[in-house]
């Protein structure tokens, strides 16, 4: 039996046919966006989508969080884009932690984790409680200057941003 990948499409991959790859998942509307929360400073890091972002590099990732004592606290934080009649929006946001203690090149994930996240993000979730609440700010100051007709339309992520700062 052929073994079947995980494809990443940009296009209708059955052309219309309806055989082989319908229902295939495109992660074309998603960005990685990793979150330093001790320095405050988030940047898009296309790598992450294969575990292979510029702090992931060189890191042996354990499952274990005690493992990882002096472990740095990163997000990743998988924001889809949608789009809806007034144009687009940020339509799903969820996020993970990890921690990387460069200096033994240890570091501690949870792979399940963050492709669940994944899934929820493309799915429309807003999933950030778990973040802290700076860490929730350098987000949404990211988000909102990196394409501010994008953060206009995103009703939804402001709600949650609102709410989370009410708790």
């Amino acid at each position: 039996m052929k073994d079947i990948n995980f494809n990443i499409i940009s296009d209708d991959a059955t052309d219309g046919h309806g055989g082989f790859g319908v229902g295939s998942l495109s992660l074309n509307n998603m960005s990685p966006v990793i979150i330093d929360a001790e320095a405050g400073t988030a940047v898009i890091d296309m790598g992450a989508m294969h575990a292979k972002s510029a702090v992931e590099k060189r890191i042996k990732f354990l499952t274990d969080r005690e493992a990882v004592p002096n472990g740095k606290l990163y997000w990743i934080v998988w924001v889809t884009v949608g789009r809806k009649p007034e144009g687009f929006y940020y339509g799903g946001v969820a996020a993970c932690d990890m921690l990387i203690d460069v200096e033994t090149r240890r570091g501690y994930k949870l792979l399940p984790y963050h492709v669940n996240q994944m899934d929820k993000s493309l799915k429309g979730r807003m999933l950030i409680e778990m973040m802290d609440a700076p860490s929730r700010e350098v987000l949404a100051t990211f988000l909102q200057e990196h394409r501010p007709e994008i953060w206009e339309h995103s009703t939804e992520l402001h709600q949650e941003l609102e709410r989370l700062r009410a708790e």
